[in-house]
Order: structure tokens, then C-alpha cells, then sequence
């Protein structure tokens, strides 16, 4: 019998000793089931209660999905590190066959019939845990009991089995564990067998400019140093798998490129909001490929034999089945907690004088939550609606700050001064509302831009605008012609160009996203660019998806163009058309690229050299697009920067991994 223990006990020499390892389970099992025991009640006594929709229900209730990273889910479960807490596979085949799952049942049987080294060596199972609860009138009122005897916390809860109720986690199985850990050093080690160490790293150091050069986009992280950061969170880990992949193909074998192309796949489809049935089917086959192809780290010697028995890789299996059983994995994931973890206890520390910080932190926390309070009784009774910088948007535009205050001004060095004086950045982000999707201009022009055609021509260097612009006419007016085939129209048919234009630094994409961050309906905004500069250096001509064919899946009816000027003028009986001036890319092959998978398009060029433009209408643009160049084999520059990446290469990927929306579009 245990009432207390020495504080000794915890001191580093103990560490490893069997018996203190022992007894920090049976405490961890124990605080967890005393915990949890006021609510036994609730598990099996129904309590009437009031549901969101009025009516009064009996209900019952039981324990959830447990949350954990891979070291707490064996704790949890009582099973030896290297094994998988949810099924029967052993350890050094853990991806062979479909074995069954784990269950109280299945190891209370095997307890009774093997002693507990059989279990610990061949079955993966914990069998000498110790978890009871006595009452002592002599003693506290509830004391731990010792004995010998296999008994998580969930034992003698209703309808509770633990193998059962843990939880897929995307965050240390899939992205800092399978990506990061595995996939990412594996690499790594690949290239050092291959090549030596100072040839890896001079392998390393062009990936890394790879990463670097990677364009700007809405929302996405650039790594100017590429993947040279001291400590690897999971915002690292998500934002490199954007731009890793392209990063590598060339320097590593084509297996190893698809290895990594089947385990994005997988990444991105269980990290959906909204999974279906066709869904799962698009998993199990990723999961099938990256398997498949994962062998390459085998053969090449850069794992053992058996080598690729790994936990977090295993857990991949199980997906399918757990996401039918709990949801989409995006909502029990253990970023919930870290990202609570971080609101709770790393910012209040980081407010504190750090000396005794715990009590300056619960006080901040006390009084955050107190602010929260408020604020929601004063909305409740009217005296809060959004907020002081909300109501300032809406009277100042924030336009990617790329405007231009006086008319007149067209010296570079003014432009550039001006440009730099504007600080706002508004990339996008959550949409409240219904729309199903838009491109809308700015809300002010550029200002000091020419206000007439000729002008702004000159400024774009552009000088056939004009004709561009009527040929566009032609188009809108004549419903039945495309408008890619509106080039080829006889100038002599077509209507004549406006005099004025009026120029925007920027448009405003909306459209719907539910598994990227949104608002409550799953609307996203984001801004797409084309500016002469963008705050204080060069010139920025984002990217954008474009509607060719609704009736095809997928990248198949949507087209790649680059926006050189957004503008809009009024024709005819005063239609006002929003437009941009635009070059076009053209697919390199009718199919995905067999490695990457990603779609690579290139410019579309005319028998001199230059590109293809064309005037649109904004109704015709879906959103932006990113585009990675190809590098194949040769490496990169030093002196290239990511803002002349579109300009130094002969073809792109179309990066379907910029965000999940991306992902769902261009396949």
C-alpha cells in the first residue's frame, strides 16, 4: 500500500530503473482513472437535459477520443514502445497483414494463459500494471493499491476500452513524424551515401535555393535560408511540404520523388475537413503507392532490412478505418492541445518577469479570460460590433499597399519611395458570408497612374493594349465566341477601345474552402498582385487559375495565367467590365508529371519569343495559382532571387500542395 512517495525517488539517477518506470505507469494510471471517477454516474444513469434544439432528452454519457502523440498513446494503452497501441502486429512486421485490432478482452485472455515476459516480447503488452482505488477510514480517502495485474484506467468504465478510444494524430504522426523525422532525414542520409558528405552538402545547399526562390503566395511561408532552422515546429514542418518536393526532384531517384508524392497525397486527403467515400478510396490508394515506392530507402541501403517497421508509419493504416469512426483527423488533433498549451502557458510566461513565474501567469490568464467575458456581454447587449480595426477597413481600403498618391508621378525612384511608405498587407484569410465564389477589383486605384489607354500601354510596356482591349469587346458583345479564340478576331469587326482606364494595384478572390482557414461557412479571401513594385523593390505579376472548361475534372478545364495589370472602363451604355491583362502558360504533356504528380506548365510564346497576352474578364479567374520552377538536375544560381523566379525559368510545377484548396482543384 502506497499512501505518498519520497520526492527522492524522481531525482535522474532513477530514471532507468525498472521499478521506478513501473511505478510512474501504475501513478499515471491511477491519477487518471481518480480523476475521471466522478463522472461514472453520467455513464450509466441518464440525466434529462435540454438539447441545442429545445427538446428534452435522456442522455448517457461515455469517454471520447483520447488525443496523445505516440510515446502517451503506449503509456495509455499499456503496450511496449515499438508496437502499435491499436492492433496485433508485431513489432518488426508492423505493415504486414490486416491482424486484429487490440481490445481489454483480447489481453485479458492472453494474460491468463502466458506469463509476462512471453507478453512483453511476442504480444507488446504491459501485463504487470497496477491500478486500483480503496477507500481507508484510517488513511486518505482514496488510497492506490499495487498488485500484479494488467488494468488501464478505462477498465471498469462503461462502453471505455483505450485501444479504441485513441485518436489519429496528424501532428506527430504524419507531419513532424512521418514528413519530418522519417522522410525529410532519410533524404538527407541518402544523398550523404551517395555522394559523400561535402557532395551532399553541396546537393543540400542547392535544395535549400530551391526552397528560397520558391515565388510569393497568399499565406505561404518563405524560407529565405531554405530548411536551416534550429528547432523544427509543426508550422515549419506544414509549410515545407508546400515546396519540398520539387525542391528534390532531380538530386534523388524517381522512386524516391514518388515516395514522397504518395505521401503528400495521403497528408493532404486526411487533413481534408470534408472526407467522403470517394475520399477514403483516394487514401487507401496513396497509402497503397507510398508503400509501394517507400522500398527505395531499402534498396539503396539507407534503411535495414525490415527497417520500415516504424509506428508512425504504421499508423497510417489505420486511418481509414479511424477517420469512418471519429471524423476527419483535422478535429482530434494534437495541435489542439500544443496550440491551447501555447495560449495558456508559453505567452503568459513570456509576459512574466520569470522569476516565480506561476503565479504571474495564472493571474494573466485570470484576467484574459475576464476580458473575454466582457467582451462577450457587451456584444450580447449591442455595445460591441467587430472591431475599432474592422470599422477602419471598411472606410480605408487596405489594398496590398501598392498605390500611388499623386497623378503625374512616374519616376521609378518616386514610385518606389511611395510604395515603401504603405505598410498594410492584406494576403487574405476568413470570410464570413454565402458567396460561392469572386474575384473582385480593389477597392481604390493606383494613384498617379495615366488615366488614358495610351498611357497605361506605356506604363505596362505593353503597346498593342488597345487592340487587346477590343478584341476583348468583341468577345463580351458576340456571347457565342471563346474568349481564348477572341485573339484571332479581325480588328475591323471589333468595337473600338475606351479612352480612360482605371488601374488597380490588386483583386480580391473569395471562394470556397472549408479545410484551409476560413470563416464560419468556409468562405477564404485572398489577394492577388500585379504591381509596378511591391513595397519599395521589384515588380510583382502573381499567378492565377483560370476557368477554361467547367465541364472537365480537375487541372483539365482550368488554365494558368500571369496578371500584368488589373483595370476596369465603362463601355457602351455605361457597362463598367473589370479586366486584366494577362500572358498564358500551356501544358508541357496532357498528363501529370509521373513522379511529382503535379501538372508543369510553360509560357505560351509567339513565333518571336514573347508571351501570348490576352485581356480577360475577372469572371473568368477562380484564384491565385503558384507556380514552382523545374530545376531537373541542374542547380541553382546563387544571385537568383524568388521575385525573378517566374522570369528565370522554362517551365513550372503547378503547386497543388500551396494550400488545401489548391490541392482539391489542380489534381
Amino acid at each position: 500500500m502506497l499512501t505518498r512517495y519520497d520526492k527522492q525517488l524522481a531525482d535522474r539517477e532513477f530514471a532507468s530503473n525498472p521499478h521506478f518506470r513501473k511505478f510512474r505507469r501504475q501513478l499515471f494510471h491511477a491519477s487518471l482513472r481518480t480523476i475521471l471517477e466522478p463522472l461514472r454516474a453520467g455513464m450509466t444513469v441518464a440525466e434529462i437535459v435540454r438539447c441545442a434544439d429545445g427538446h428534452f432528452r435522456r442522455l448517457i454519457y461515455g469517454l471520447g477520443p483520447y488525443i496523445a502523440d505516440y510515446p502517451e498513446q503506449v503509456l495509455l494503452a499499456c503496450v511496449v514502445q515499438g508496437w502499435c497501441a491499436k492492433c496485433t502486429s508485431h513489432r518488426t512486421a508492423l505493415d504486414q497483414g490486416d491482424l486484429p485490432w487490440r481490445c481489454h478482452a483480447h489481453t485479458q485472455a492472453l494474460l491468463q494463459a502466458l506469463d509476462l515476459k512471453v507478453l512483453w516480447d511476442e504480444y507488446g503488452i504491459v501485463g504487470d500494471l497496477v491500478v486500483s482505488l480503496r477507500s481507508s477510514q484510517r488513511l486518505l480517502p482514496s488510497v492506490l493499491i499495487l498488485t500484479s495485474m494488467y488494468k488501464p484506467f478505462t477498465t471498469g468504465f462503461p462502453r471505455a476500452d483505450i485501444h479504441n478510444m485513441l485518436s489519429p494524430d496528424l501532428l506527430h504522426q504524419i507531419i513532424k513524424g512521418t514528413f519530418k523525422d522519417h522522410l525529410v532525414t532519410w533524404i538527407g542520409q541518402y544523398l550523404e551515401l551517395k555522394h559523400g558528405e561535402v557532395g551532399a552538402a553541396a546537393i543540400l545547399a542547392d535544395i535549400d535555393r530551391r526552397i528560397a526562390v520558391v515565388p510569393s503566395f497568399p499565406g505561404l511561408r518563405r524560407f529565405p535560408e531554405g530548411r536551416g532552422f534550429k528547432q523544427w515546429t509543426g508550422d515549419d514542418s506544414k509549410a515545407l511540404m508546400k515546396v519540398y518536393l520539387p525542391a528534390i526532384s532531380g538530386h534523388v531517384p524517381p522512386k524516391m520523388v514518388r515516395a514522397l508524392s504518395a505521401f503528400l497525397e495521403f497528408c493532404y486527403l486526411v487533413r481534408r475537413d470534408i472526407i467522403t467515400t470517394s475520399t477514403l478510396a483516394q487514401i487507401e490508394d496513396a497509402l497503397a503507392r507510398f508503400h509501394e515506392h517507400r522500398v527505395v530507402f531499402e534498396e539503396l541501403g539507407v534503411r535495414p532490412p525490415d527497417g520500415l517497421s516504424l509506428p508512425r508509419q504504421h499508423s497510417m493504416m489505420h486511418y481509414p478505418y479511424l477517420i469512418q469512426l471519429f471524423g476527419a483527423p483535422n478535429g482530434l488533433c494534437s495541435s489542439i492541445t500544443e496550440s491551447k498549451h501555447i495560449k495558456a502557458v508559453k505567452e503568459p510566461y513570456r509576459r512574466s518577469n520569470r522569476y516565480e513565474a506561476l503565479g504571474q501567469m495564472l493571474l494573466t490568464n485570470q484576467r484574459l479570460d475576464k476580458l473575454a467575458a466582457s467582451r462577450a456581454d457587451f456584444t450580447s447587449r449591442g455595445m460591441l460590433h467587430g472591431s475599432c480595426i474592422r470599422a477602419a477597413e471598411d472606410d480605408i481600403d487596405i489594398w496590398a499597399g501598392l498605390g500611388l498618391d499623386d497623378e503625374g508621378v512616374h519616376d521609378p525612384a518616386d514610385l518606389i519611395e511611395i510604395h515603401a511608405a504603405v505598410h498594410e498587407d492584406d494576403d487574405g484569410g476568413p470570410v464570413d458570408g454565402d458567396v460561392l465564389g469572386e474575384v473582385t477589383l480593389a477597392k481604390r486605384q493606383v494613384r498617379g497612374f495615366p488615366k488614358t489607354t495610351e498611357g497605361v500601354a506605356d506604363i505596362v510596356n505593353t503597346p498593342h493594349l488597345p487592340e487587346l482591349i477590343r478584341r476583348f469587346l468583341y468577345v463580351q458583345v458576340n456571347d457565342d465566341i471563346d474568349f481564348q479564340a477572341g485573339g484571332e478576331v479581325d480588328l475591323n469587326l471589333c468595337p473600338p477601345a475606351p479612352t480612360r482606364l482605371a488601374v488597380y494595384p490588386s483583386a480580391l478572390a473569395v471562394f470556397y474552402a472549408p479545410s484551409d482557414i476560413s470563416g464560419v461557412r468556409g468562405m477564404k479571401k485572398e489577394r492577388i498582385r500585379s504591381c509596378l513594385s511591391w513595397r519599395g523593390g521589384p515588380a510583382r505579376h502573381d499567378c492565377a487559375f483560370v476557368v477554361d472548361d467547367d465541364t472537365l475534372p480537375g487541372f483539365r478545364g482550368l488554365a494558368v495565367v500571369r496578371v500584368y495589370l488589373f483595370f476596369s472602363f465603362k463601355h457602351g451604355n455605361g457597362t463598367v467590365y473589370p479586366c486584366a491583362l494577362v500572358s498564358w502558360f500551356v501544358l508541357s504533356k496532357n498528363t501529370p508529371c509521373e513522379d511529382t504528380g503535379m501538372w508543369i506548365v510553360e509560357p505560351h510564346l509567339d513565333p518571336h519569343g514573347l508571351p501570348v497576352m490576352s485581356v480577360i474578364h475577372l469572371d473568368c479567374m477562380l484564384r491565385a495559382a503558384h507556380l514552382i520552377g523545374v530545376s531537373g538536375t541542374s542547380h541553382i544560381p546563387r544571385t537568383l532571387s524568388y521575385t525573378d523566379s517566374l522570369d528565370a525559368f522554362s517551365a513550372f510545377y503547378v503547386n497543388k500542395y500551396a494550400d488545401h484548396h489548391a490541392h482539391e482543384i489542380a489534381f
